[in-house]
């Protein structure tokens, strides 16, 4: 299975792409759409053709998307929303199940501890992934969310395959 995950962001959105295999993962891609010039609108469409792009290429079969936090600033809190549309409406678009997984749920399982550095999730990210190189910080988040998603959708499996 391919599994995309985004880390949304107006300025640079993550993307990651591993494949998995069982219990064995791969890292196939990752980068950043960067979006830091322009009027919302156009900054938004940046986003959104960039995304269907990195979809078309690698063709995933899951998405994952990182839910937002709300901090102190409000405008910044909407502006991340609206980026986190177009990280949910690209995949959508495309037919592509998507999970959405909080920060802390992530580093949790990436790491194990939910206020886990920055440092400590790409560092597992690295182990998970041997040779990985990270496109930036962005692009290592987006890797940690589709790690998240691919071992909740084995655990899923799991449970399914023990009711039956």
């Amino acid at each position: 299975m391919i599994i995309l995950g985004i880390d949304p962001g107006l300025r640079n959105m993550g993307w990651g792409v591993i494949a998995v295999d069982g219990p064995r993962l791969k890292h196939v891609a990752n980068g950043i759409i960067r979006s830091d010039q322009g009027e919302l609108g156009v900054r938004l469409v940046t986003l959104y053709r960039g995304l269907c792009a990195v979809i078309a290429r690698h063709e995933p079969q899951a998405a994952a998307v990182e839910q937002t936090f709300v901090n102190k600033d409000a405008v910044g809190t909407l502006k991340l929303g609206q980026a986190r549309g177009i990280a949910l409406l690209a995949p959508a678009e495309a037919g592509i199940p998507i999970g959405e997984y909080a920060p802390n749920a992530v580093k949790k399982t990436v790491v194990g501890v939910g206020h886990a550095a920055k440092e400590q999730v790409q560092h597992m990210v690295r182990l998970q992934l041997p040779g990985v190189e990270f496109a930036g910080a962005d692009a290592a988040d987006a890797l940690a969310i589709a790690i998240c998603h691919s071992r909740h959708l084995q655990g899923r499996s799991l449970r399914i395959k023990a009711a039956s």
